[in-house]
């Protein structure tokens, strides 16, 4: 578009090797364009007339490559060798050190895992919220069910996807959103206000009260029938909803019609939530629950699990009273953000987010530590981070070094080409501060296992917390008072459902 033509120029004249052909006025239009400050070459004719790939750019490129020592090692290396591997950098494993001088002052005990399920929101919540439970009860080693909570919002999100069916049906069915919901309907990641949702409604229990199941931990094949399953019900309530409108009836009255056909579907999709993971306790359904303590003394309680999240919960800095804080550079700052459609209970606490800079989001997490609190996180793990040695830092690879190129985008520009999301939630115990105070590398707490990273735990730089930490959860009490006041003022900007937000750690 604009200046460029929207189909390849043909020559005037015949000619015999297309490759080597040059339009006429190419070369010297070429010559006199401003060049973009991406581009560091003068100007040059393109081998291709049509834009096609052709053996002369192959065999230029060839040429340059085979004249430098650097590409030529890269290939002998490389070949056979995992890149990331290969070229991780000594400096940067010396310099990330497991070692942190402000901690929380409680240990927690095991290293969770969630295996082959993608729960990490749910289970970086219960990490932070048992940190209370075993200070208060002086326990050694203890999980809250996060399957319990998988279980609910399992059924909450069939409900929601079911509820916006109805609420759509008169969209086209290849409209942009209706098409995106359906695309990723019943996903096992969520959002911390989503975590609210369930504990306010379902409370919590002890993961010796509701246990893992096969498909807890191994989702992928309950949520591929949830899907296929949903999906038909999508269909039938469209199909329903357009019969009804031929029918002359109140808006009123077609919604409670399709909503009782809904719950029809629902029981179907209970009887398959129930079989795949089990039962579990009613949130005012009473359980006992036994324990031992560091000591080695026995403890008992007794109640339902909205009784047990009343009791463990932390008062001075409960859950139902934080809020989440992102980065996100593309968009204005100490502004109130949500996502449309973006859910898991009807009627629910709405996601919120309040965008601020990223140096408000580390003294938050350093204010946190220094208070005794761990902090729930989210980020994309998966950009320069290794498993191996449980470091996460833009420095650890050598990709520009070996193949001769530049990795420039800024954080905005992530987002904007889809190439970062917020895609894993975490939990940081720890921070060391330099001299001056400031955060030089972080300790997370993860969720895969105590075989990963270091016996778990890996090492967050800052530059790596600048470039892809997108949101830090905090307590009321421990915010800012300048974004509480924007928190509070409602008025959110509504970004759409598409929109790299909206993705669920």
């Amino acid at each position: 578009m604009g200046s460029s033509p929207s189909k390849p120029v043909s020559s005037s004249k015949p000619v015999s090797d297309p490759e080597k052909a040059v339009l006429p006025g190419v070369t010297a239009s070429l010559a006199t364009l401003a060049i973009s400050p991406d581009i560091k070459e003068p100007a040059a004719s393109p081998l291709s007339e049509n834009g096609a790939l052709s053996m002369a750019n192959i065999m230029s490129w060839e040429r340059s490559c085979k004249l430098s020592p650097k590409i030529q090692l890269a290939r002998t290396i490389l070949c056979h060798s995992d890149i990331s591997t290969a070229l991780t950098a000594r400096s940067a494993s010396v310099a990330d050190v497991h070692v942190f001088n402000n901690q929380v002052d409680f240990k927690t005990n095991p290293i969770t895992n969630q295996k082959s399920s993608g729960r990490c929101w749910l289970f970086a919540s219960t990490n932070v919220m048992r940190y209370e439970i075993m200070r208060k009860l002086k326990l050694d080693d203890f999980q809250l069910s996060q399957s319990y909570l998988f279980f609910y919002d399992k059924l909450n999100k069939a409900n929601y996807y079911l509820e916006l069916s109805i609420e759509l049906a008169d969209l086209p069915i290849d409209d942009r959103v209706v098409n995106f919901l359906a695309s990723d309907l019943i996903s096992d990641g969520g959002q911390w206000d989503m975590v609210v949702n369930l504990i306010e409604n379902y409370g919590m229990v002890p993961q010796s009260i509701y246990p893992e199941s096969t498909h807890s931990s191994l989702s992928g094949p309950l949520n591929a029938l949830l899907k296929t399953k949903l999906r038909e019900d999508a269909l039938i309530l469209r199909r329903a909803h357009a019969s009804l409108r031929t029918q002359s009836l109140s808006d009123e009255v077609i919604v409670a019609v399709l909503r009782h056909k809904k719950e029809q579907l629902m029981a179907e999709v209970y009887n398959i939530v129930t079989a795949t993971l089990g039962v579990p306790p009613g949130p005012d359904d009473k359980f006992v629950w036994d324990y031992y303590d560091l000591d080695g003394k026995p403890g008992h309680w007794e109640g339902s699990p909205k009784e047990y999240f009343k009791a463990f919960a932390s008062k001075t800095y409960s859950p139902t009273d934080s809020f989440s804080l992102i980065n996100d550079p593309r968009n204005k700052y100490s502004t109130l953000y949500t996502v449309d459609k973006l859910g898991n209970v009807v009627g629910g606490r709405p996601v919120l987010y309040v965008n601020t800079e990223i140096e408000n989001m580390k003294m938050v997490v350093v204010k946190m530590i220094k208070a005794g609190i761990p902090v729930f996180f989210g980020c994309d793990v998966g950009k320069f981070s290794s498993r191996v040695d449980g470091i996460m830092d833009p420095a650890l690879f050598e990709y520009e070094s070996a193949f001769d190129i530049t990795l420039g985008l800024s954080k905005a520009e992530r987002l904007q080409m889809n190439e970062s999301a917020m895609t894993h939630a975490m939990v940081i115990s720890a921070v060391h501060l330099d001299n001056e105070g400031k955060p030089v590398r972080f300790k997370v707490e993860n969720s895969w296992g105590p075989d990963v990273g270091n016996k778990g735990y890996f090492v967050m730089t800052s530059a790596w917390f600048d470039e892809f930490v997108y949101q830090v959860v905090v307590p009321r009490a421990l915010a800012p008072k300048d974004l509480i006041k924007v928190y509070d003022g409602g008025n959110a900007v509504v970004l759409p459902c598409y929109d790299p937000m909206g993705a669920l750690a």
